[in-house]
């Protein structure tokens, strides 16, 4: 295949907004959906005169995100002026970090089909976030656009790979497990549809082999891993395509277009002194002695990888099931729960990671919005274990619960939900469908198995679901 004679080269830019409460360099709130223009001050919108103060819970979140990247910190940055026209950069310039960030030289481990796989991390920088340009009107109508900067100001962390992945997927999965990281330290909510996490990709090609790197192409402002997985993947498509004819690959900037799955130029790519960077003269530069990184190290939380192991070594569940509730630490914090009040850790991770996830994806909720508390499913699994209810009953009352916020007693005591354990009751029923399925049971009578579990279904069904699955299949069997 021609695709196979070639390599891809994949570097990530991941722009994380901090949950500080208020802005890198001054005191307006950072929250998100106020009114458009509410969290504004003289300093954010750029007045003359005024001047920024450096927001030590940022330089903080910073530190922590940098040694959880296994970077070494700087004991010496600085901050500079970013230069650029933008209507939603109201100062024309952007502060930033250059030459002296505040860490470099990070790692990253990804879990891959062919085993681990080390990213590096070239460098961790603060600066702050430009406001937002609201698109109105269409080509039917006169198009205009409206700026808020409730956004402009805001705490971002910078994070850049190096290049280091070979395919959408370990893109895919690095952003993944970044985001993952930044979760359990609790620096940023990693909103991905409310902007709090961004994504750029820069992608180039090569004959497989050849050392040098191909032109790279850059992807901007990708705000979800299926969009990050299907524009780089695409591009990786576009440039070979390009080269297979005998052109040749421009630096440039793109976009991606999610509803035609293609990535647009947007502007030839800019280099840094395009940029004209200079030292910031409003804020010194900042020393940062090994005390304080020593403070913030021992402030750390159990992070992913350590949780994982945890899951495995204490629970024994499978390096799978435990990578899976690690995702985010409310997910870890609901499983730990569960498992103090009800010690059978894979029941519960079967729950989690089946019904509830399920539940949640398909009401894109977070587990934390959840309805269902730890203390409601180890309540349910109880009378599961108990035979107050059987597994069908479960999961119908793990679905009145989500829906409803209401006790698993009071679902079940109220919709008259508990299991059948008569087991004259339950005989009674066997020999009805029996009775009724003739040809169904000479067929079983004549070795055809499938017929045993449409005659178990019956049961179940003329039960509505209430009776005991053990004595069913027993009772079945002894009247067959």
């Amino acid at each position: 295949m021609t695709a196979d004679r070639y390599e891809a080269v994949i570097g990530l830019e991941v722009h994380v907004e901090l949950k500080t409460r208020t802005k890198a360099f001054c005191g307006c709130a950072t929250s998100f959906g106020a009114e458009p223009n509410t969290h504004v001050c003289p300093v954010c919108l750029g007045m003359p005169g005024v001047l920024p103060v450096l927001n030590q819970e940022m330089v903080e979140y910073a530190l922590k995100t940098a040694l959880a990247l296994n970077c070494q910190i700087a004991g010496y940055c600085k901050f500079d002026r970013k230069n650029y026209y933008y209507p939603d950069l109201p100062k024309n310039y952007q502060i930033s970090q250059y030459d002296l960030p505040i860490a470099e030289r990070g790692s990253l481990e990804i879990e891959t089909e062919k085993g681990s796989r080390t990213i590096g991390i070239t460098r961790v920088h603060m600066e702050e976030d430009a406001g937002k340009l609201v698109h109105q009107g269409n080509i039917m109508t006169t198009p205009y656009s409206l700026v808020d900067l409730n956004r402009a100001g805001t705490p971002l962390l910078e994070i850049v790979s190096e290049p280091d992945m070979r395919s959408p997927q370990e893109a895919r999965m690095y952003v993944e497990k970044l985001r993952s990281i930044l979760l359990f330290l609790g620096v940023s909510d990693c909103k991905m549809q409310e902007g709090s996490l961004r994504c750029d990709a820069n992608i180039s090609v090569r004959p497989r082999g050849q050392r040098a790197l191909g032109t790279k192409a850059e992807i901007k402002n990708m705000n979800s891993f299926r969009s990050l997985e299907r524009a780089v993947d695409y591009e990786i498509k576009r440039q070979i395509e390009i080269l297979e004819k005998g052109g040749h690959i421009i630096q440039e900037t793109r976009t991606w277009d999610e509803d035609q799955q293609v990535t647009m130029s947007m502007r030839s790519k800019e280099e840094a002194h395009d940029y004209r960077y200079f030292p910031e003269p409003d804020l010194t530069p900042l020393n940062i002695e090994q005390p304080w990184v020593e403070r913030v190290r021992r402030s750390l939380p159990e992070l992913p990888d350590q949780a994982r192991e945890r899951l495995v070594n204490e629970y024994h569940l499978s390096h799978y099931d435990a990578s899976l509730l690690t995702t985010s630490k409310d997910v870890l914090d609901f499983f730990d729960e569960c498992v103090n009040q009800y010690h059978e850790p894979k029941v519960v991770a079967n729950w989690v990671m089946g019904e509830l996830t399920r539940l949640l994806n398909q009401n894109n909720l977070e587990i934390k919005d959840s309805k269902i508390t730890p203390r409601f499913l180890v309540d349910m699994l109880r009378l599961l274990e108990q035979g107050t209810i059987n597994g069908k009953i479960a999961k119908v009352v793990f679905e009145e619960m989500f829906t409803t916020g209401e006790s698993p007693d009071k679902i079940v005591k109220d919709r008259g939900l508990i299991q059948i354990s008569d087991e004259s009751a339950i005989q009674a029923i066997v020999r009805d469908v029996v009775a009724l399925n003739p040809k169904v049971v000479e067929d079983y009578r004549n070795g055809k198995d499938k017929a045993f579990g449409f005659l178990v279904g019956q049961v179940m069904k003329a039960s509505k679901g209430k009776a005991n699955p053990e004595m069913v299949n027993r009772l079945l069997q002894e009247e067959l």
